[in-house]
């Protein structure tokens, strides 16, 4: 069974495949029900959407006390991390495109275009999809005509949604990014960490039904997980 686990703010521990993916994985957020130390030796990819603070996160202590552990990023972000482990060779740098050739993983990871900000290479999203189904995770994007090109040519089982606003999107915008993307679940994320991205993820939900949606709207609390396919 596959699974989405949210670990506050825009971290996500995904089961896909029987493999472990970590995406965004910003540890110390203050809404995080887990330690770093939770994941040593249990970690197999490691994806991040750009290169601010609150999403490469733990990233660098993750990879060394996960030695087997693959990491993907844009390519410069990605360069930048390897040279700070050992076995830089399990430092896959990409960019936007069909799916990346990863080492051990055979999962599929796309990253396409997200509206937002990077000092080290593009801010992306990021879609993976394996046989047990398929995640897309926005990044820190703003509304974007991109969503729709991916609604159309790949099935989004899970999309996690930026709803803070300030920086990304808010619900309202949010609902209209599910209806491109066509997911049949949105599970919000980036809210309530700082004053500044405050937000009532109850307003996702009525935006989704405002629009006559069918995607089903999982609002997770830090540390549980939603389960889908199998």
């Amino acid at each position: 069974m596959a699974y989405v686990r949210w670990l506050g703010h825009s971290a996500f521990e995904v089961g896909l495949d029987g493999y472990t993916v970590l995406i965004d994985p910003w540890l110390e957020n203050p809404m995080s029900p887990v330690r770093v130390e939770d994941y040593d030796g249990k970690v197999d990819l490691i994806i991040v959407t750009h290169d601010h603070a609150d999403h490469l996160g733990n990233s660098v202590e993750l990879l060394r006390r996960n030695p087997n552990a693959v990491f993907a990023a844009v390519y410069e972000l990605a360069n930048a991390v390897a040279g700070q482990v050992p076995n830089p060779e399990r430092v896959v740098g990409a960019n936007i495109g069909g799916p990346l050739r990863l080492p051990r993983v055979k999962l599929d990871v796309m990253f396409f275009p997200a509206t937002h900000s990077s000092e080290r290479g593009a801010p992306t999203s990021v879609l993976v999809r394996g046989k047990e189904g398929s995640v897309f995770h926005a990044g820190d994007s703003g509304l974007t005509a991109e969503f729709q090109l991916v609604g159309e040519l790949y099935r989004v089982d899970v999309a996690l949604l930026p709803i803070g606003s300030h920086f990304t999107m808010d619900a309202y915008q949010a609902a209209k990014a599910a209806e491109m993307l066509r997911a049949r679940v949105v599970i919000p994320m980036h809210y309530n960490t700082f004053p500044v991205i405050e937000a009532d993820p109850e307003e996702l939900r009525k935006y989704v039904r405002e629009r006559g949606l069918p995607a089903e709207v999982v609002i997770l609390k830090p540390g549980e997980r939603y389960e889908f396919g199998g």
